[in-house]
């Protein structure tokens, strides 16, 4: 109930703030599982796009987002967000068994599969936990590309500001494969990546956006 009466109440400050422009979203399915792999610009978007679907869309999210900052926690809670270690490896396998059990109930789950935010606009390498899931689940996965989110919410900024923004949802894909082998689950998320990187125009990295971040010293 809290959750329905916070989005009822941000939804129109976030169009009032972001001048959202959406296309495709005919492409979620009003029941059933569906995977949300969206492109990762801004910290905000997480809550923007879960914010502007008629569908409750659980997102995952880093660990940090829960308590390094009051109001982000509160909002990564109300939304149910699923957290996570990305330094284990045990942690990331158990959020993603909770995944599939949110999918396997006739969910919506969204990840982003670079893993971070990218640090550049540009597009990097996908992780391989999304295709686990539609491997393993076999529900539909959905590329989204965001536009702008990183202008409302830059690197290092505390303080969302307006600016439009894009969001663009592609058509379901639905991928045949063995998730518990390491050439498929690669297979399917670089065509997942594709998919997204032809929404979005960004430049693809064949690089994890980890690894340039960690080059660079920025977090």
């Amino acid at each position: 109930m809290l959750y329905h009466v916070a989005k009822f109440a941000s939804t129109p400050l976030v169009h009032a703030m972001c001048r959202p422009h959406i296309s495709g979203a005919a492409h979620v399915p009003r029941t059933g599982p569906a995977i949300l792999a969206a492109n990762h610009l801004s910290v905000l978007d997480s809550f923007l796009l879960p914010a502007l679907l008629p569908r409750h869309v659980t997102f995952t999210a880093k660990n940090e987002y829960f308590s390094g900052n009051p109001v982000s926690g509160f909002f990564m809670r109300l939304g149910r967000s699923l957290p996570i270690d990305r330094e284990s490896a045990h942690a990331a396998q158990a959020m993603l068994d909770e995944a599939a059990a949110l999918l396997e109930r006739g969910e919506l789950f969204g990840i982003h599969p670079e893993g971070t935010r990218s640090p550049d606009g540009r597009l990097y390498r996908g992780k391989i936990g999304v295709a686990w899931l539609a491997l393993r689940t076999g529900a539909p996965v959905l590329p989204v590309a965001l536009s702008g989110t990183e202008k409302v919410m830059p690197f290092g900024a505390k303080v969302p500001r307006p600016a439009p923004i894009g969001i663009a949802i592609g058509a379901p894909l639905r991928f045949t494969g063995d998730h518990t082998k390491a050439q498929d689950r690669r297979r399917v998320t670089d065509e997942i990546m594709a998919a997204i990187q032809k929404l979005s125009g960004q430049e693809y990295v064949p690089k994890y956006a980890a690894s340039v971040k960690a080059e660079n010293g920025m977090s």
